[in-house]
């Protein structure tokens, strides 16, 4: 009997660490920047799709509170995730605008509360650092957008 509950809870705690990130899906742009720069855009476990490209993602770590209250605050609750990814810098989006000017996107920030989506990119090789005084003096930050189903 305790070998069975023991092999209950293995499978439960795998499945919650593997449970898919909240960003799965379609998402129709809903900010102006998000409507002028990327259009809708859409995640898979290890793809995300701007404007008709798909770049693959790797999911690094999930979002902490403190890190949310940083970057997108008075949001709500709900959960987000740190990607890597790389987009070069002179793709185009819509209205031949890029994401980060000149420079790659190399992170994608996202949070997910109820049936919304705020999203940041990040140019840069390090992990962003999602502090309030690091995101104040921080170049690295190309832009944020938001996002609904």
């Amino acid at each position: 009997m305790r070998i069975r509950t023991l092999i209950v809870v293995m499978v439960l705690l795998s499945a919650a660490m593997l449970a898919p990130a909240q960003e799965k899906g379609y998402w129709n742009a809903t900010s102006n920047t998000a409507r002028s720069i990327t259009g809708d855009l859409s995640f898979t476990p290890d793809k995300v799709t701007i404007n008709f490209t798909t770049f693959t993602l790797a999911q690094i770590r999930m979002l902490k509170p403190d890190e949310q209250q940083a970057l997108f605050p008075d949001v709500g609750a709900g959960s987000g995730n740190l990607y890597r990814v790389q987009i070069p810098g002179d793709k185009k989006f819509l209205r031949k605008n890029t994401l980060c000017g000149s420079d790659e996107t190399d992170w994608i920030v996202t949070w997910v509360a109820g049936k919304t989506m705020h999203v940041a990119m990040f140019s840069g090789g390090s992990i962003p650092t999602l502090t309030p005084d690091a995101l104040a003096s921080n170049q690295r930050l190309c832009g944020t957008y938001m996002y609904s189903r």
